[in-house]
């Protein structure tokens, strides 16, 4: 029973010794850079992407700044 004991031993110690000391792989990390081309749009190319929300909250701003802008110079500088 005593060798069968120190057999064992001597088989966890020789596995254990072996399996913590074994070689573990390096991942390699490759980075690539990647070139974004950015798209030029013409304002015609820009509108056709446009729904006719965004087109109608663009002219209904113009419009409310002018008015803003009337506004302002009604007033005048105050300085």
């Amino acid at each position: 029973m005593k060798r069968l004991s120190i057999l064992a031993s001597a088989l966890f110690l020789i596995s254990s010794v072996t399996i913590s000391c074994r070689d573990t792989s390096d991942k390699e990390t490759i980075v690539r850079e990647v070139e974004v081309e950015k798209e030029v749009k013409t304002p015609e190319e820009a509108e056709e992407k446009e729904g006719i929300l965004e087109r109608t909250a663009k002219e209904v701003d113009k419009e409310i700044n002018k008015e803003i802008d009337e506004e302002i110079d009604k007033i005048g500088d105050d300085n």
